[in-house]
């Protein structure tokens, strides 16, 4: 059985800003299959507005086209594929953007951000297990060919008014909790809470620096208050965002324009920060966050840039001041632990997300949106599938 249904297709990649213009994506009716063994058929409810979205557009992560993009969501299942038993018709679900196979060598000793099944998937526009379960409808598919498969992005698509993805796509979450906030937990939340909970560990009384206020960048800022930072850095190009850093606790800003930002940060924290977090996703946000990290200190960057970028590090000091830099991806989160622990601290008033949102829209607004994230001008736009 399928289902005919509007989603989000992007055809081609970098067609120039503004969007509003060029529309990389186009709103069409497309064709979704059943779910399989071990998959799930799920109601997008709203879906978050991400950079990472961005990067699919304008070619900084490329993908197989043509694509159905979208990654970032809160969903209500709606039919159960075989093999399936701990979920029920009704549960309200968060998507996760690497899904996990529970027994590759990475997964075995809990690491499932870094599953290899789910990486091979992910790359190659498939679900868990290599099936695409999405077909042009009235167009072009996966060469040409009309009505043919389309990808998936990342395993959920979630652009769109339904999505079939792997059990392993999924995790149950707090059915009381709005949409429009449960959307943001499948990616801004993991990614950037995660950076400072499990990745580098930051410990109360710890000084911070985090580099890049988007949807991630801030639910870092909003981790490390949670977790007890005495020093909060917040450092970002514009001022509006510093001015919303603030707000969310941040102990001092500054601009990263700044020529004389870096040695600012330093006399500011007596050295330079215990913890940075690149949050930006380009290499010169990296530089700023390395070299404002103190000695002995770590330096976490989760912004994923364009995979051709290069880092010129100056070697020596990670020896002479014992420093540490570390890739953070998923935020090195276990979905299934993680995000219901991060939905309860939210509940708590430790990590108020909500106050990430900026718009809510419709999924035929979203070019507009696009040129929005890319200059910067909103934190998390969500699209409301209603």
């Amino acid at each position: 059985m399928t289902i005919r249904m509007r989603a989000a297709v992007l055809r081609e990649i970098g067609l120039p800003a503004p969007y509003a213009q060029s529309r990389p994506l186009s709103i069409e009716e497309v064709e979704l299959q059943a779910p399989g063994h071990g998959e799930i058929l799920v109601r997008i409810r709203a879906a978050g507005l991400c950079h990472s979205d961005l990067s699919a557009i304008n070619g900084d992560r490329p993908w197989p086209m043509p694509i159905v993009i979208g990654h970032e969501a809160a969903a209500e299942v709606v039919e159960l594929g075989a093999g399936v038993t701990d979920l029920a018709v009704g549960d309200h679900v968060s998507l996760i953007f690497r899904p996990n196979c529970g027994t590759c060598p990475s997964c075995a000793v809990g690491r499932p951000a870094l599953c290899v099944p789910g990486g091979e998937s992910n790359a190659a526009g498939a679900l868990l297990g290599g099936y695409k379960r999405l077909s042009a409808v009235g167009g072009a598919g996966i060469g040409g060919v009309a009505g043919g498969p389309l990808n998936h992005h990342l395993g959920c698509s979630a652009f769109a008014e339904y999505a079939t993805v792997s059990r392993r796509s999924a995790v149950r979450i707090d059915p009381t909790l709005s949409w429009d906030e449960a959307a943001l937990f499948g990616c801004a939340v993991i990614t950037g809470a995660g950076a400072v909970v499990n990745t580098a560990r930051a410990e109360a009384g710890s000084k911070v620096a985090v580099v890049g206020l988007g949807g991630v960048g801030f639910s870092s800022l909003l981790a490390a208050h949670a977790v007890g930072a005495r020093e909060i850095i917040a450092i970002d190009m514009l001022d509006q965002k510093l001015a919303k850093a603030r707000e969310l606790g941040a102990t001092q800003c500054f601009n990263a324009g700044d020529p004389d930002v870096i040695q600012k940060v330093k006399d500011a924290t007596g050295g330079g920060v215990d913890y940075a977090f690149e949050m930006a996703g380009n290499v010169n946000a990296l530089e700023l966050a390395y070299r404002v990290t103190g000695r002995g200190g770590t330096t976490v960057t989760a912004g994923l840039p364009n995979p051709n970028a290069k880092w010129a590090l100056q070697a020596v000091t990670l020896i002479a001041e014992e420093r540490t830099v570390k890739g953070s991806y998923v935020g090195s989160c276990v979905p299934s632990r993680d995000v219901p622990r991060f939905i309860a601290m939210y509940r708590a008033g430790s990590l108020p997300v909500d106050k990430l949102l900026s718009e809510r829209i419709t999924l035929d607004e979203i070019n507009p949106a696009l040129d929005r994230l890319a200059r910067g001008e909103s934190i998390r736009q969500v699209i409301m599938m209603e």
